[in-house]
């Protein structure tokens, strides 16, 4: 399954950055003016309102486990500095390819038209193939979502599976042992199942759940329990003291006070 969702990458990342590319001709600077530029304070506020949304946009840790396993088995004792790399370079290329498309997809849309799409709950790539009339973007559009979807989830759903079978054998080891491994899993599989089917029914406002829920969770797990941690494990201590371990509880603080804001 991480060799199948691996390869799905590929295709995906050279999708993202077509788009980008055929986006080019439609870039239009004249949202970007500096004479149309707000004031301090709103600019500020933008700012608050993205950091958890980059947090959420960049966030592969579901993955993380299973693939520093994986590392584990391969590489014995050179597997932390060979997953460094890995992380690093992953990192990169997000930075890269997603930020391309992002930069190339508002300036090919008016603000009014990227408020609309919001307000409609669309994919940007199924917004851009209704105002172009595009048939490139038309069939390139569910592709995209399905690669996407189809990688993000396993990876989520390996993180989930791995954190609630935890939780569960340690409040009910013996309902687990009563039940049996086998059809245990098979009910996590289920309630995964039926729970993605009833957000999909829903149809949420997705930009939304992610700036009150999805990421301020993430940032606490992300940015705040690392910390504790290397003052608390013996361990991790190797890691106190450095001057980016106040950045990065800085910004957890920041992207999480977001549930503060979002309930007023």
């Amino acid at each position: 399954m991480l060799i199948t969702t691996e390869m799905l990458v590929y295709p995906l990342v050279f999708i993202l950055f077509a788009m980008s590319v055929y986006l080019v001709p439609s870039w239009s600077f004249e949202a970007m003016s500096l004479s149309t530029m707000p004031d301090f304070g709103s600019m500020m506020s933008i700012v608050y309102l993205t950091i958890p949304m980059l947090i959420f946009s960049f966030n592969h840790s579901p993955a993380v486990s299973s693939m520093a396993l994986a590392q584990r088995e391969e590489y014995g004792e050179d597997a932390a500095v060979k997953t460094d790399m890995i992380l690093k370079h992953a990192s990169v290329m997000l930075l890269g390819f997603v930020m391309l498309f992002v930069f190339s997809c508002v300036l090919a849309l008016s603000p009014a038209q990227l408020a609309e799409a919001k307000a409609q709950n669309l994919p940007v790539l199924s917004y851009l193939a209704n105002v172009f009339d595009s048939p490139v973007i038309s069939v390139l559009g569910p592709v995209v979502a399905f690669l996407a979807i189809f990688s993000s989830f396993f990876g989520h759903y390996l993180g989930a599976k791995e954190g609630l079978a935890g939780i569960a054998k340690k409040a009910a080891p013996g309902m687990i042992q009563g039940m049996g491994e086998g059809r245990f899993n098979t009910l996590l599989v289920a309630f995964f199942f039926f729970s993605t089917w009833g957000v999909a029914v829903i149809n949420p406002s997705v930009l939304g759940m992610i700036e009150s829920l999805g990421a301020p969770f993430i940032a606490a797990i992300l940015f705040l329990m690392p910390m504790y941690a290397i003052k608390k494990v013996p361990t991790m201590r190797k890691y106190d003291g450095a001057l980016s371990n106040v950045f990065i509880s800085v910004m957890g603080l920041i992207a999480i006070s977001a549930i503060v804001k979002g309930l007023f």
